[in-house]
């Protein structure tokens, strides 16, 4: 809007002192009249300084199109709820139950001044501790009003209350709301604040080298009844909840592919959707884990007469190759570690790792043997390519390897 103008006035007013004295101060306003309504609009201002800045940046706004009646602007807490209904469909519902724990707690809040164990139970039942004092937080703040100050401040409360990892975590979940809220309300975010307090150094996870892991896959191919178990995640980077939710229906043996379009819950149940939406994916099948899913589908036990689960439950043992009889059900994640998992490391007299690990092996592998980090993220599941470079990519080669690739490049 071409037209659209903002006059700076000021005014003199007066206070009493406590000793009776009068005190004259001016008071500085910035007077438009709104380019959406039309309104009158006055802001007042203490400082010529912060009127004459916030005119420019209103000039700045309404040019580029940015500008937002302040009657209109969510606080923080409405950006939250606009959040989590965007995440409705999106992530599993108990992934979308911890984001509501840790948004409506530490960033909304008000935030209850008392043991993790008090603000657990206040969180489940609502029902304050006899006593109780709070905290605000953000929820009751205006986009427009949000600034890196104040969002320091808040981290620095949540650290002092809640703990670093809190904090941080609520932090990377204000990141994401406000981004959704710039895109979808026009509120610029303020910038995120420099050098807030860091969680204590975590231990990477330990992995096995290339080396044991193909000790592992050799030993699996020359076990018909359990091989497949626990070698599948080191084959294909798959999350255990992935793994043991795997449908035979999603194995595609014509296009050489596997569909992780779902995962197993706790209970066994299955949730027809992945951890996230970028979980939902398609990975490709090497010639090994091809042939050993068809090696195993002779042998697989069955729902009734039909195959149904990958990864199921074990049945009676028949001859081979015929299939066991009376599986085919869920097979819960801790006999799956009990029964399939821990004994092969065992036997081989490798180092204990987690099923999980075995997708940091999968995702370190691949970037150890120069695949684009874009790739291995679409193959891993990752919306975002930093999250494979910054949790899951560890060494799996010692520092030599590094150096004589310098030597090479130097070379040239």
């Amino acid at each position: 809007m071409n037209d659209f103008k903002v006059s700076i006035t000021s005014t003199t007013r007066r206070r009493k002192l406590k000793g009776g004295q009068t005190a004259a101060y001016a008071q500085f306003y910035c007077e438009y009249r709104d380019p959406d309504t039309g309104k009158r609009r006055r802001k007042a201002f203490d400082r010529k300084k912060d009127a004459e800045a916030y005119r420019s940046q209103l000039l700045l706004k309404v040019a580029e199109g940015s500008y937002i009646d302040e009657a209109k602007v969510p606080t923080v807490a409405e950006a939250i709820d606009h959040w989590l209904a965007d995440k409705v469909g999106k992530v599993k519902p108990s992934t979308l139950k911890g984001y509501r724990v840790v948004v409506n707690g530490a960033i909304r809040g008000p935030l209850l001044v008392g043991t993790r164990q008090e603000r657990a139970d206040y969180t489940e039942s609502g029902l304050a501790p006899k006593g109780a004092r709070f905290l605000k937080l953000l929820g009751h703040v205006k986009l427009t009003d949000l600034t890196t100050a104040a969002i320091r401040l808040w981290h620095r409360t949540v650290v002092d209350q809640c703990g670093t990892y809190t904090a941080n975590r609520a932090k990377s979940h204000l990141i994401s709301i406000l981004a959704l809220a710039e895109e979808d309300f026009k509120v610029r975010a303020p910038s995120m604040p420099t050098g807030l307090a860091r969680a204590r150094h975590k231990p990477k996870k330990a992995i096995l080298t290339p080396q044991d892991i193909g000790r592992l896959i050799a030993a699996a191919r020359e076990d018909a009844e359990h091989g497949l178990y626990y070698a599948f995640a080191f084959l294909a980077g798959t999350r255990p909840s992935e793994q043991l939710g795997l449908l035979w229906s999603e194995v595609d043996f014509e296009r050489n592919v596997i569909r992780i379009v779902r995962i197993q819950e706790r209970d066994g149940s299955l949730t027809e959707m992945t951890k996230t939406e970028a979980g939902t994916r398609t990975i490709p099948m090497s010639a090994v884990l091809r042939e050993m899913l068809l090696a195993w589908r002779l042998r697989c036990p069955r729902l009734g007469k039909e195959l149904h689960r990958v990864f199921p439950g074990p049945g009676r043992l028949q001859e081979w190759p015929k299939p066991r009889l009376g599986g085919g059900g869920p097979l819960l994640y801790q006999n799956f570690r009990k029964r399939y998992w821990a004994p092969a490391f065992k036997a081989l007299k490798l180092p204990y790792v987690t099923p999980h690990s075995a997708r940091h092996s999968f995702i370190s592998t691949l970037q150890a043997e120069g695949i684009e980090v874009g790739l291995v993220a679409q193959i891993a599941g990752h919306a975002n390519p930093t999250v494979t470079l910054g949790h899951y990519t560890q060494a799996v080669r010692d520092g030599s390897a590094a150096i004589e690739a310098l030597d090479r490049a130097y070379a040239r």
